[in-house]
């Protein structure tokens, strides 16, 4: 059986539009009120959420690749990329990498898309590899680039991009086709168009390592031009919580020039990270009121523990904040944990679940 791009008819995709009208007319709608809330946020506030969505992303786009990073390190990295004061803690280079390059996509999104754009976001990706062969290019080698699962003497070949010498010419192809729909007031609709990139891109698979991460930053830049403003999406978050689901759908398109089914996946997936975006907004305003409300009532301990909670972001502790999490953040006795945390519960700032070893305690935003 052929690969996609071992179709004649290749890149040309097929898709049904009538399928992603409401997808499309919801999109702009939840657009309008992802600009109209920002536009409405005081200049801390601002500051705040694009450092929150462009840590979350950079450290969602890695898990998704399997690459672990420390939050911490890597919202300090992204700090220090905005000219903004930072910790000094150290860094590792694949978090200054993915670092990086989130913030070129957040500050140069406006820029013409081109092969430079790519390398760039590659060198600083991969940032001085060892194991990499070609970096700030695309792959030059000879074997079979192989998306396989399985044992090494039992291997499964999920996908087999182009061969390398092909690869220059597809991304001459897919850099045109995609200015030319950017510049165009007549292309086709943004959703499709994000959808169509990101699989085109993955399916050529142009570089030794790095491609998801980078296929999803391309969404990024697509969303931002067609908004003429920084995004501020939470599209990796929600592949994340996705994994298997994208990568069931983006292989529904190994052979076949159809990709209904990719497009339905990544319309519902988008429209999900742009109510992500809009929750995490209203979150953030409710911990600056939570702050003006409470922060005379509550001593330094109850502060510290507090803002570590509010890092959690949305989701916050899972199961909620125990009293050992409290004692660990704390670093302070039971006995002092036990009449922090009842005090913070008589003012209000907490409400309290369960009994005895079960108590738990939750953020009141209410």
């Amino acid at each position: 059986m052929q690969w996609i791009w071992q179709d004649n008819n290749f890149p040309n995709f097929e898709y049904d539009t009538s399928l992603f009208i409401e997808f499309e007319q919801n999109f702009h709608r939840n657009t309008g009120i992802i600009i109209g809330t920002l536009n409405h946020l005081e200049a801390d506030n601002l500051e705040n959420l694009r450092i929150e969505i462009l840590t979350q992303e950079a450290v969602s786009t890695s898990n998704i690749e399997g690459e672990i990073l420390k939050r911490e390190s890597v919202q300090s990295s992204i700090r220090k990329h905005l000219g903004l004061k930072t910790d000094n803690r150290k860094v590792q280079a694949n978090e200054a990498g993915i670092s990086e390059m989130m913030v070129d996509v957040y500050l140069n999104f406006d820029k013409k898309l081109s092969h430079q754009t790519f390398f760039l976001w590659h060198e600083m990706l991969m940032n001085g590899r060892r194991d990499i062969d070609v970096i700030g290019n695309y792959r030059v080698h000879a074997e079979p680039m192989q998306i396989i699962s399985g044992s090494l003497s039992a291997p499964k070949v999920f996908y087999e991009a182009p061969p390398s010498g092909k690869v220059s010419a597809l991304m001459v192809q897919l850099i045109d086709w995609y200015n030319d729909q950017i510049y165009d007031s007549k292309s086709i609709p943004t959703i499709i168009l994000a959808g169509i990139a990101h699989l085109y891109f993955e399916v050529i698979h142009p570089f030794e390592d790095g491609n998801g991460r980078l296929g999803r930053a391309l969404v990024e830049k697509i969303i931002s031009q067609k908004m003429n403003a920084p995004a501020l999406n939470s599209f990796a978050k929600i592949i994340e919580s996705r994994k298997k689901e994208y990568y069931n759908a983006l292989q529904t398109c190994n052979h076949s020039l159809n990709i209904n089914k990719w497009l339905l996946f990544f319309a519902e997936a988008l429209l999900d990270s742009q109510q992500y975006t809009i929750k995490l907004v209203n979150f953030l305003v409710a911990k600056s009121k939570f702050f003006i409300k409470y922060n005379e009532q509550m001593n330094e301990r109850q502060t510290k523990v507090l803002l570590r909670v509010f890092e959690e972001g949305i989701e916050g502790f899972r199961g909620g904040l125990s009293a050992n999490n409290y004692k660990t953040i704390s670093g302070t006795s039971s006995a002092t944990v036990t009449r922090d945390l009842q005090e913070l519960v008589n003012i209000n700032a907490l409400y309290k679940t369960g009994e005895l070893k079960s108590t738990r305690y939750f953020l009141n935003l209410s």
